[in-house]
């Protein structure tokens, strides 16, 4: 089973997203949802705002419980800014990606794009990049699979998939299904 942590931000995108790959995931809003599935989209939104409801929610030990743990992550945009180990600014993010994320650095909202990356493993992807962050810096054990500007935007460690983009909004669920098919296969629940 794959939940979508539903506090806020993409979270009919990623439904959608994940429909389109043959699962009907179930919205995560407390431990117990949390407990209940073997992988987890953390969509992109407003990083801040998200950390300030999953402390409200009581969800912080859990996430970080269960990701340490082996739990399959599909993090985009914000959903990746709230696991690194270190942010620019903002609340303090979980720790649980080695990765260093400044937010917002590829510009405002009016600054948004949309690139065709290479993604290690999976091919051509098309990328929007809405407010998106970047990351500085990635630690031992994180492997780059895309780059775009000189920056890494698609990172895995273990069974965390962080994106620096939303692959959710551009109507073609290849990550998605690469997150499904590899990262959610490594914790041993099988993907879709």
């Amino acid at each position: 089973m794959v939940g979508i942590l539903a506090l806020q931000g993409d979270v009919a995108e990623h439904r959608r997203a994940l429909r389109d790959c043959g699962i009907e995931p179930r919205e995560v809003r407390t431990a117990a949802e949390l407990e209940a599935v073997d992988g987890l989209v953390l969509p992109g939104g407003e990083s801040t705002t998200l950390l300030k409801l999953i402390d409200r929610y009581e969800l912080r030990d859990p996430l970080v419980k269960r990701i340490q743990g082996g739990m399959a992550v599909l993090a985009t945009c914000a959903g990746a800014i709230i696991l690194a180990t270190r942010v620019s600014d903002g609340e303090t993010p979980l720790g649980v990606l080695d990765i260093t994320v400044t937010r917002n650095a590829y510009g405002t909202q009016r600054d948004s794009f949309e690139a065709d990356l290479d993604v290690a493993g999976v091919g051509r992807v098309r990328a929007a990049f809405i407010r998106a962050p970047v990351f500085e810096a990635t630690g031992e054990g994180v492997e780059v699979l895309a780059t775009w500007d000189g920056h890494p935007v698609v990172v895995r460690s273990g069974a965390i998939l962080g994106l620096a983009f939303h692959p959710e909004i551009t109507g073609t669920p290849v990550l998605h299904r690469y997150f499904l098919d590899s990262v959610l296969d490594t914790t041993g629940r099988g993907g879709a």
